[in-house]
């Protein structure tokens, strides 16, 4: 006798826990636990790492990431303004900028601005140091991207909006300023909080520009703590410090996302 599709899902999802279960099971009896904590969890090694962990690396980590996405959003509203442009040159410039760093990896792109600058000026860096040279660069990077997402934002805005607003009086760019950009941002509020979470982890590419302890951010002072205690304990201890960050930002555009389809 066939089954009913329902009693063939029930029947599914009963075999997907079997597996489950056993697979837990598996781990559960070959991992070598003991091992897992001395190179994972080593107490020791933990204590060690504390303060710096938190005082400088994770401090740093969220200084370099705010630095860029301050730097990013205000260059990628710009980049967006200028795609939108009845001007011909400003719509080609935004255009060649935002594909050439939306094509081009975060790591060239850190490289050459802390290697090419003082090259192509003889000597000269950004100012700020490596907080410069990080907000720059990594800004440029979620600008391109940023870019995009404003502009999606200011094109869903109905146009009647903008309309309304020139018919009281309001000039073109007074109009884009109060009426449509505050419209915009509510809309794409969800995915810039995604574009803050991918700077966050593209941040840990600051290593390349040879930092001191001072300079440190999360995947630089795991790195060094690895070579210094030749344990993982370092590197997973940033790990869950990259977490406390980005874990409730998730959350939040998760719940971001829920509500405008709630409101639609």
């Amino acid at each position: 006798m066939a089954m009913s599709p329902r009693k063939r899902a029930q029947v599914s999802r009963y075999i997907q826990y079997a597996v489950l279960a056993v697979a837990v099971l598996v781990v559960l009896v070959v991992a070598d636990w003991g091992t897992l904590q001395d190179k994972f969890l080593n107490g020791r090694i933990l204590k060690a790492q504390f303060p710096d962990v938190i005082t400088i690396a994770l401090k740093n980590t969220i200084l370099y990431t705010a630095g860029a996405f301050t730097f990013g959003l205000i260059f990628g509203l710009i980049l967006a303004l200028m795609r939108l442009s009845s001007v011909g040159p400003y719509r080609w410039l935004a255009t060649l900028v935002v594909e050439f760093f939306r094509g081009v990896p975060a790591l060239i792109v850190f490289i050459g601005f802390a290697f090419g600058i003082p090259l192509a000026f003889s000597g000269r860096s950004l100012p700020g140091g490596t907080f410069g040279t990080v907000t720059v660069a990594l800004g440029l990077v979620g600008a391109a991207y940023m870019a995009e997402t404003i502009r999606a934002g200011i094109q869903a805005v109905p146009k009647g909006q903008l309309e309304a607003a020139r018919s009281l009086g309001m000039t073109q760019g007074r109009a884009m300023i109060s009426i449509v950009i505050p419209q915009a941002f509510r809309i794409i509020l969800p995915p810039l909080t995604n574009e803050l979470i991918l700077l966050t982890k593209d941040s840990s590419l600051v290593y390349v520009l040879g930092l001191s302890l001072s300079e440190y951010e999360l995947t630089s002072f795991g790195k060094d703590g690895l070579s210094t205690f030749t344990s993982l304990t370092p590197i997973f201890l940033s790990a869950m410090c990259y977490l406390i960050i980005t874990v409730p930002l998730s959350i939040v555009v998760r719940r971001m996302e829920a509500r405008a389809e709630r409101a639609r």
